[in-house]
């Protein structure tokens, strides 16, 4: 019996979570017509929506960039602690997965704002589409590579010669393609499974900190991580978008949401054992145990960095401007735009 043979069941729960989310998606687009104003998205039944909506709130979605999970506590904690309500919301928070595209969800209207890391956005914006980024739920992107101890990887540079499983069309791995001159890694194609990697011993594969390092330790794997954003590649993860209709015409419904956002990672924080079981009623792929591991790993993702002398869910016009310059160095992006149009911390709440 191979080494991750233990996690069969887990998957197969997991296939079954996927079709049940892919269900629920469709069944909410499918509601949703694009001829509805913004902030006026019909309230398909979605198990995170409130079931009556007082006359007083205002309908609104917000399309999460995976399937629930402590990387979206703050909105689950918004939503639970009535937060959402407080600001004059009836939010639904839609899944993500790996069919689902937030941005053209968004670009499209058929929701109000959308979850995506960083570079996404930006790329985005490179191909037409009219978003802005207007709060971050990680200072840091939890985004690593994984690798044997066995294998003598120490650093990027030593990724030649090995497989690595990636998605070879993300941003993050065209950068360190370039920088670590990489000519000689095997591509391998990411299915999001650990299978392959965890029975190739010089085999190395994309995951986050956050979630494969439990699974990881779980098997008894002894790995190592080299994490993205030591490379230089230093984006905002889990990125808060909007479009740039929705900020000129009703920026108060995108101040109402940002605020009650930040309020719910900032509850969060400290109350993450309190959150995580209303998560895990839509996700009960995800053990409990899991979801405090997740939240522990990713709280100085969150409240590190700028976050911690600025305020949750700040951004600078600094970092977002340096990514930018490295996508279009490696022909990610074709030309650099005034970063002022790519995001704004207007709608953020002033740090108390």
């Amino acid at each position: 019996m191979n080494a991750f043979s233990g996690s069969s069941k887990r998957r197969a729960r997991r296939r079954a979570s996927l079709s049940i989310y892919l269900l629920l998606v469709t069944s909410f687009l499918a509601a949703c017509g694009t001829s509805q104003a913004p902030g006026q998205t019909p309230g398909a039944a979605s198990p995170e929506s409130s079931p009556e909506t007082p006359k007083s709130l205002t309908k609104a979605t917000v399309v999460l960039n995976w399937f629930p999970e402590p990387e979206h506590g703050g909105n689950y904690a918004a939503l639970a602690k009535g937060f959402y309500k407080e600001a004059g919301l009836d939010m639904t928070l839609m899944p993500g997965g790996p069919q689902v595209s937030s941005t053209q969800i968004v670009a499209s209207g058929k929701a109000e704002f959308g979850m995506a890391n960083g570079d996404d956005i930006l790329v985005a914006r490179g191909q037409g589409i009219p978003i802005v980024a207007i709060a971050t739920a990680y200072q840091k992107s939890p985004q690593a590579l994984f690798y044997h101890k066995s294998s003598g990887i120490q650093d990027f540079s030593d990724l030649n010669g090995h497989k690595v499983y990636v998605a070879s069309t993300a941003s993050y791995w065209q950068f360190l393609k370039s920088r670590f001159k990489l000519d000689q890694a095997q591509e391998m194609r990411y299915t999001g499974s650990l299978v392959n990697f965890v029975n190739d011993p010089n085999a190395v594969t994309q995951g986050y900190v956050t979630s494969e390092t439990y699974t990881l330790t779980q098997e008894g794997v002894d790995f190592g991580i080299l994490l993205n954003a030591d490379s230089g590649y230093n984006i905002y993860a889990g990125v808060y978008f909007t479009t740039e209709k929705m900020i000129a015409e009703q920026p108060e419904l995108v101040k109402a949401f940002v605020e009650a956002t930040v309020k719910g990672w900032d509850y969060y924080k400290d109350h993450a054992e309190e959150i995580n079981p209303s998560i895990q009623e839509k996700n009960p792929d995800m053990s409990l145990d899991m979801m405090k591991f997740s939240a522990e790993k990713g709280m100085d993702f969150a409240f590190g960095g700028d976050a911690a002398a600025m305020g949750t869910g700040i951004m600078t016009a600094e970092r977002w401007s340096e990514v930018q310059k490295q996508l279009v160095e490696v022909g990610v992006l074709k030309e650099e735009e005034p970063i002022e149009k790519v995001f704004t911390t207007e709608f953020l709440p002033a740090k108390k």
